[in-house]
């Protein structure tokens, strides 16, 4: 769809800054960013809502969500935890028209700083928070590794 924001990024005409892309899924920093490394994981097609998102691209766009999640833990960003949210309609405050799944890494006793976050949604070194995102994945993958040598 030529209109939404998120395609054009899937298509390359419109800046992110990626962490993450394979053949179906794309993962891209929040330009409003609620916390420092605050991540989208899409769909590459194109799903108003979660009403026309096929159920296996739903469970493979969570189990790259639930990755990330764990990478943010493991890489520099040193996160203590993460929230995974989908905002499915306007009703649930979605603000894109294209299915994606949120990833904000949490510290513990970060509540005031996350409330204050989810108000002033201002940008943070991009380039340092995706490279700290990549760092994790790429830690996540040796410790994959390491266990099924």
């Amino acid at each position: 769809m030529s209109g939404c924001i998120f395609c054009r990024v899937v298509a390359g005409t419109a800046p992110s800054t990626k962490v993450y892309e394979d053949d179906v899924l794309l993962a891209f920093l929040d330009i409003r960013p609620i916390t420092r490394g605050h991540t989208l994981v899409i769909p590459k097609t194109h799903a108003t809502d979660l009403n026309d998102l096929e159920p296996a691209l739903g469970a493979r766009l969570f189990a790259f969500g639930h990755r990330l999640a764990k990478a943010v833990r493991r890489g520099d960003l040193a996160a203590d935890g993460a929230n995974l949210v989908i905002n499915d309609g306007k009703a649930a405050f979605q603000t894109v028209d294209h299915v994606h799944l949120h990833v904000v890494p949490r510290r513990s006793g970060d509540k005031l700083a996350f409330a204050r976050g989810l108000v002033m949604r201002r940008p943070y070194d991009r380039e340092s928070a995706a490279a700290a995102i990549r760092s994790g994945l790429d830690r996540l993958a040796e410790e994959e590794e390491e266990t099924s040598a």
